[in-house]
């Protein structure tokens, strides 16, 4: 009862994870394309390598279901890990695709999308109508049930494997990001070739910058030449008038 209720609480931390996988369920495909078809076609296999890397290669720290299942820590791990891995990855594939997935989630406080939740859901049932569509066709004995179920159970186990092999190659690009294996880092780039000012250049050269206006020039203004300042004949050449100031003026 106590290992229920310790399973239950950390279901219930997982969903207040704020971190995401580096790629969803519908990325994965186009992620690492070779790596989806190898979980596809040899899941077991994928399991086992990923199990063991989400280890960091240290298989003195393997239990069964990664400690998740009531088995986990009783069946033998510490004298033969690499045997029981193998024999769960073979016998419990689900619990060991699963089982990794749970790991990573706890190490790295990652948390499922509402569309990843939406497809694991979508998949189991799907399985489970197709167990219920077994079940009656057993009981009634009808032929066209007993098709009907025959082609659910094909349709789950094809959507059953698609999803693994999504999960996996999703828990695979999720190592990838934690042991750095996304390639060389950026090359920066070489910055602009500078130029020195000399003694007979009043204003420096401006190097990736708009030219600035001199010290003392108002800016988006042209200087007074532009404008035709001062204008021409200007002052008058009768400045001051004649007889200025005018008469009878006092001082």
């Amino acid at each position: 009862m106590a290992a229920s209720q310790e399973y239950m609480d950390k279901m219930q931390l997982r969903q207040n994870y704020r971190n995401l996988w580096h790629t969803d369920l519908m990325g994965t495909i186009q992620a690492d394309t070779p790596y989806c078809c190898f979980a596809f076609f040899c899941g077991p296999c994928v399991s086992y390598l990923l199990r063991k890397r989400a280890l960091y290669n240290d298989m003195s720290r393997y239990e069964c279901c990664a400690g998740y299942m009531p088995c986990s820590g009783r069946c033998g791990e510490s004298k033969c890990p690499e045997f029981c891995l193998a024999t769960e990855v073979f016998l419990c594939f689900g619990n060991s695709v699963a089982s990794t997935r749970f790991m990573l989630q706890d190490e790295f406080n990652i948390q499922t999308t509402q569309c990843d939740n939406c497809i694991i859901g979508f998949m189991f049932c799907l399985q489970q109508l197709a167990c219920i569509f077994s079940i009656v066709a057993m009981i009634v004995g009808s032929s066209e049930i007993q098709e009907a179920s025959q082609i659910l159970s094909c349709l789950s186990d094809m959507v059953y494997c698609t999803v693994c092999a999504c999960m996996q190659t999703q828990h695979k690009v999720e190592m990838d990001k934690r042991d750095g294996k996304f390639g060389p880092q950026p090359v920066m780039a070489i910055p602009p070739m500078q130029h020195m000012s000399r003694i007979d250049q009043p204003i420096p050269p401006s190097v990736g910058y708009p030219p600035q206006p001199a010290y003392g020039q108002p800016y988006g203004y042209p200087p007074p030449q532009a404008q035709g300042y001062p204008a021409a004949g200007y002052p008058p050449s009768a400045y001051p008038p004649p007889a200025y100031p005018p008469s009878g003026y006092s001082r």
